[in-house]
């Protein structure tokens, strides 16, 4: 019981990962354009994430090394500092686009500028991060996220058919490319690298160890399982609300009907809320992963547990990245494609950061008795095949449907 009241890691980093602005409207547009057809995307992401965070955080816990760590011993300083620069300017649209969805909700609730808000939201995760110790800032994103259940509610007030709902975790072979389009952005989205990052730098500063494992496979399974069933509820919905009524929810703000029309009032609060904390949880935890990376590969003191004057370079950067996607949103570029261009530039940088981890998760020079058994090698494996797949199918399909447009 005790493990399981310590899933609060694993949460945060599913909860950010796998349903912050994009995917609220990516799985929603998805059930919108082609009902129950592409549920079949979401669980090859959640066992994909899965599988790679638990390897991430077993590294953590017995060598105490994070991925920018394994990244730069395993791929060298040449290769790991492209890895770096990718990632950080990944990030950087993705903690501008979550900071854009705080403000377009905060401007559902209140009346006032765009950028207002977006100024106050960015300053409010800022306090929330300074006087919170890590632990809190898991738990406070982590378990207030989880109001999103009231999608999944929506969905199965419905009465969906459950056998149409079966179809769709199995690949029908349309020739769509826009279909193909939703099928590698559902699952690059549940692959995106900050949420490795945040995670092991996040085992890291809990201090596991090997004792710790159990709680590690199970913050990967239960966290990433939980993000997985959130984004199934959402595209259920979807399916069976604006699909019917030809609904293209294209605005953030479209996507809590989905609980209001079922819900009335108390929906829509609860739907709100939920998005909140959870693309709240998504801009920590890319501000985060980008202040991990770069102090990892520059060997700089890092870590939230060290205060703001132990890790003084640490703190500066997770502040800088914020103050720079601020800068982003004021340039007045919409927040969705912002996080739709990050989902689908990050996938080039999926290798080369999923690599290192499995090869140190499977070198028992490393880690001894606790390396890789004959399932996460197969996994592992499997899905590096799959990862280079989406690699080089992600930008012609972004190119080819004008990045979901058709």
């Amino acid at each position: 019981m005790k493990a399981i009241l310590r899933v609060a890691l694993g949460l945060i980093a599913a909860i950010g990962g796998f349903v912050d602005i994009g995917d609220l409207v990516f799985n929603t547009q998805a059930g919108a354009l082609f009902g129950y057809e592409l549920l079949w995307a979401v669980p090859i992401g959640v066992v994909g994430i899965a599988v790679y965070a638990e390897m991430s955080g077993r590294v953590a816990a017995v060598t105490k090394r994070p991925v920018f760590d394994v990244i730069r011993m395993r791929m060298g300083l040449s290769t790991g500092l492209i890895v770096l620069v990718a990632s950080l300017f990944v990030n950087l649209l993705t903690v501008a686009a979550e900071i854009g969805g705080v403000a377009i909700l905060l401007q559902l609730f209140f009346d006032a500028p765009f950028m207002l808000f977006a100024l106050v939201g960015a300053l409010g995760l800022i306090v929330i991060i300074w006087i919170t110790p890590f632990e809190g800032i898991e738990r406070l994103f982590g378990y207030l996220g989880l109001i999103l259940f009231v999608f999944v509610a929506a969905a199965l007030h419905e009465h969906p058919d459950w056998h149409a709902v079966g179809g769709g975790f199995v690949p029908n072979g349309k020739s769509s490319t826009l279909y193909w389009y939703f099928a590698v952005g559902l699952i690059a989205a549940a692959l995106m690298p900050y949420e490795v990052y945040f995670y092991s730098s996040g085992a890291v500063e809990e201090g596991w160890k090997p004792s710790d494992l159990l709680v590690n496979r199970l913050n990967a399974v239960i966290g990433y399982g939980i993000g997985g069933l959130l984004s199934i509820g959402l595209m259920m919905a979807s399916a069976q609300l604006f699909e019917p009524a030809g609904v293209e929810p294209d605005h953030l703000g479209t996507v809590p009907l989905l609980a209001q029309l079922p819900y009335g009032e108390t929906g829509l609060v609860l739907a709100l809320l939920g998005m909140l904390f959870a693309i709240g949880g998504a801009a920590v935890d890319a501000s985060f992963a980008a202040a991990y990376s770069i102090a990892q590969f520059a060997g700089w003191e890092w870590g939230k547990y060290r205060r703001a004057s132990g890790a003084p370079r640490f703190t500066l950067a997770w502040l800088l990245f914020f103050a720079l996607g601020l800068a982003v949103l004021m340039t007045g570029i919409d927040p969705l494609d912002l996080t739709e261009y990050s989902v689908v530039l990050s996938v080039v940088a999926l290798p080369l950061t999923y690599v290192p981890v499995l090869l140190i998760a499977r070198d028992r020079t490393f880690m001894g008795e606790y390396a890789n058994g004959p399932v996460a090698r197969v996994l592992g494996w499997v899905y590096l095949v799959v990862l280079c797949v989406v690699a080089v199918a992600a930008i012609p399909l972004l190119l080819a449907t004008n990045a979901g447009g058709g």
